[in-house]
């Protein structure tokens, strides 16, 4: 990241990267069809009531929603029909002129987990369901996390979400701060103090959530101050998005950049790149699908990349912002440093992640570390002429320490087979070994110790001509070695020419 923004810091005025988008679930210990049996059975209730129970309470929740927006002067909204909630929200918001609290309650009817009867020999059972049910939306303007919103479920087992953005967060602490700054929509288009401003951010995901989730619940939700006394939503973050804004001085300065960023996005990075973008490896153990798509949207195009269920995406917002935005939704495919079990002994090490809300922290290292990857993968596309000018020179010979090594030839197969095992997405996280590029260009390991040591040798030889050309550099300490990044600018520049000439024609040029 820190190279891109030098790479065009005449026309950048700052970065920030923080949460955008976050939402959180709760769920109660009656959410699964056993706890919800056992939980009948102690009201008292006889199984072919449970319905009509169910019901009633629902008529109750609705009423208390209806009185919080007598109480607040506020509308309540039904629509039968499927409607953006946001949108309504914040038009109900212009019209009404409210500042803070309850702005509206949006009611309409939707799919919920719940339960139903499950008839079998005997006593009648509970199984999960997933009837249709009036859903709550209350929108507020908080004091300190700016327009959220909460949704309940009206029927058993009440679920909660809860909608929070850093970027609303953000505002009112810079507001507090007195940091000047310009937003529009969802996105700051310039900070006074950007240094200052990312201090801010970084407590974002240091919140003490549950706290602050549980005061949501008990707001809307009537039931825990009466039937469901005792009992607390346990939170976790259902979807996360991280995302590091770059702020351009002007909209020129980005609009023929973006074009290019676009190109190379969506035709250069490969599977093994976009698991190297969020720190994975592709190997025989993963199983699932890597896919890239573009999509023209009314701002700009956008590309997305999914590995899973997750995501790494590219868009411009406003015409001055670059975004780069990581987005997990299955946070077990990455790791956080927890108690754990190993062998039936308690440890603590790396495992899977989970979604409990104390990992936000995590999320926020790993989507950072994700963005900053594929910043510097982009970094590599610059002035068209300056990298004309650069290919030309790896044709000539160069010297690393006392030998001279032959020119590169960028059109060349064997070459350009050296370039992609080189720039392989995996080497991103810690950079390649020998044994790593020989794997690469499909050379074999030989059972005879003599042959495996001539093999290595004559994949060091190529390495040696990429640090001659100071396309590669040795990591110090270490077996190891990394792209430099006018190897990342060159090489992957190069592949891109060839890729898009027209294939007769790269052929001929090749031969």
């Amino acid at each position: 990241m820190k190279t891109f923004c030098q790479q065009h810091d005449k026309k950048i005025i700052g970065t920030i990267s923080i949460f955008d988008r976050l939402i959180f679930k709760g769920y109660l210990p009656i959410n699964y069809p056993e706890a919800m049996e056992k939980f009948v059975d102690r009201q008292g209730w006889l199984r072919k009531e449970m319905a009509e129970k169910i019901k009633a309470c629902s008529r109750q929740v609705k009423v208390h929603a209806m009185t919080m927006t007598e109480n607040a002067g506020c509308p309540y909204k039904y629509f039968g029909r499927k409607i953006d909630k946001d949108a309504t929200a914040k038009s109900i918001i212009r019209e009404t002129g409210v500042t803070e609290g309850l702005a509206c309650v949006i009611a309409v009817n939707e799919q919920n987990p719940s339960f139903a009867l499950r008839y079998a020999k005997g006593r009648p059972g509970i199984k999960k369901a997933w009837p249709g049910c009036l859903t709550l939306y209350f929108y507020f303007l908080d004091r300190e996390f700016g327009l959220i919103h909460v949704r309940l479920s009206t029927w058993f087992p009440f679920h909660l979400q809860v909608y929070v953005n850093g970027h609303e967060w953000l505002a009112k602490k810079l507001d507090a701060a007195g940091i000047g700054y310009r937003k529009i929509e969802n996105s700051f288009v310039q900070i006074d103090d950007p240094e200052k401003a990312q201090e801010i951010a970084d407590r974002f995901g240091k919140i003490k959530w549950e706290k602050r989730l549980h005061m949501f619940a008990r707001r809307v939700n009537p039931m825990l101050r009466g039937l469901l006394r005792g009992m607390e939503y346990y939170w976790v973050a259902d979807q996360a998005e991280y995302a590091t804004d770059i702020m351009f001085k002007q909209r020129g300065d980005l609009k023929e950049l973006y074009k290019k960023l676009q190109s190379h996005a969506a035709v250069s990075f490969s599977a093994e790149d976009i698991l190297g973008f969020l720190g994975r490896k592709l190997n025989g153990n993963f199983q699932g699908e890597v896919t890239s798509d573009f999509k023209v949207r009314r701002q700009g195009g956008r590309v997305k990349h999914r590995m899973k269920g997750n995501w790494i995406k590219m868009y411009d917002k406003q015409g001055v912002v670059l975004r780069i935005e990581t987005v997990i939704n299955h946070p077990h495919e990455f790791l956080a440093w927890r108690h754990g079990t190993r062998h039936g002994e308690p440890v603590e090490g790396w495992f899977p992640m989970c979604k409990r809300v104390s990992n936000l922290y995590r999320y926020a290292e790993v989507s950072l570390a994700a963005n900053a990857r594929y910043l510097e993968a982009l970094s590599v596309v610059d002035d068209p002429s300056r990298t004309v000018k650069e290919l030309g020179g790896l044709c000539e010979r160069a010297r690393l320490g006392k030998r001279k090594h032959r020119g590169l030839n960028p059109l060349k197969t064997e070459d350009r087979q050296l370039f992609r095992a080189v720039l392989r997405g995996e080497n991103f996280i810690r950079g390649f070994r020998n044994s790593e590029v020989a794997k690469s260009l499909g050379v074999s390991r030989s059972s005879d110790p003599a042959e495996r040591r001539r093999r290595s040798a004559r994949v060091g030889r190529r390495i040696q001509l990429l640090r001659a050309h100071g396309l590669v550099a040795k990591i110090p300490r270490t077996r190891r070695y990394k792209v430099t990044m006018k190897g990342h600018r060159l090489m992957s520049r190069s592949l891109e020419i060839y890729e898009s000439w027209p294939n007769d024609a790269s052929g001929a040029i090749a031969a």
